[in-house]
């Protein structure tokens, strides 16, 4: 979908949503994938006129939640301008979904192309972060879209298509992983699922030997998900500040930003 007929598709009016202390804006939109599915986004917008370097955020399968939300507003409060679409909502998918759906990577991309269309965006390749299955999605869409891309983050990442066999899962990653070129940060807790670190971990090694630029960041005494835990313990705490402090300044490296957080 091209933005021209993208932004015909963006309905007229945008559920605006209460605003942090920050400054940072919040609302919401409804878009068109290219099969004319709906989905719901949100937009982070930082204050001050912009423009601002974007940012993609793709949720985890357990669906797009307030903790989703808090991320979200912790990204523009940084500085970044984001799109999280909702690719589970408009297509009545429930949460904790278990099989791939491939025409969900249709709402992902169509909020890449929203996100690249926003007044306020600087017109570069995007950064995505993504949480569990998210970055799943982004590895499909920078196989797909490399040139839209300029870096990943990958919240304990699952690094293989979710339908594929056993075997598979356990031995072998995603072939998009020998396709891409993208500069990916790997944030995992040393207590997350075995198979996530596995799969995970091959792909770091994969990506190393091809000369992509990779980084694993490993989070001793931090278990799954232990960026949004309701029982985080201390050292998860900091565990998550370290992280959301690590996926700055890979954004900001790969994205060419300036100190101020600023589009060169």
């Amino acid at each position: 979908m091209n933005k021209i007929s993208l932004a015909g598709a963006i309905l007229a009016a945008a559920l605006a949503l209460p605003a942090a202390a920050s400054g940072v804006e919040l609302s919401k939109a409804t878009i068109k994938a290219a099969d004319g599915s709906e989905v719901s986004v949100e937009v982070a917008t930082p204050p001050g006129k912009g423009p601002f370097p974007p940012v993609l955020y793709i949720h985890a399968k357990r669906g797009y939640a307030d903790e989703d939300r808090g991320h979200v507003r912790e990204l523009a409060e940084q500085g970044f301008l984001v799109v999280a679409p909702d690719w589970q909502f408009g297509r009545f998918i429930e949460r904790w979904p278990a099989a791939h759906n491939p025409e969900t990577e249709l709402d992902v991309e169509a909020g890449l192309d929203y996100l690249q269309a926003l007044p306020k965006a600087c017109r570069q390749p995007v950064g995505i972060v993504g949480l569990s299955r998210g970055p799943y999605y982004a590895i499909r869409l920078a196989a797909k879209r490399g040139k839209d891309i300029a870096a990943i983050v990958s919240y304990y990442g699952h690094m293989q298509n979710p339908n594929a066999s056993e075997p598979d899962q356990l031995f072998r990653f995603a072939p998009e992983i020998m396709q891409i070129t993208t500069p990916m940060l790997f944030l995992i807790g040393e207590q997350d699922f075995e198979l996530r670190r596995m799969n995970g971990g091959r792909a770091f090694y994969a990506l190393w030997e091809r000369g992509v630029p990779v980084e694993y960041q490993v989070y001793p005494l931090a278990r799954r998900a232990f960026d949004f835990r309701q029982d985080q313990t201390p050292e998860e705490l900091i565990a998550k500040r370290h992280a959301r402090e690590r996926a700055k300044q890979w954004l900001m490296r790969w994205m060419q930003l300036t100190p101020e957080m600023r589009c060169r």
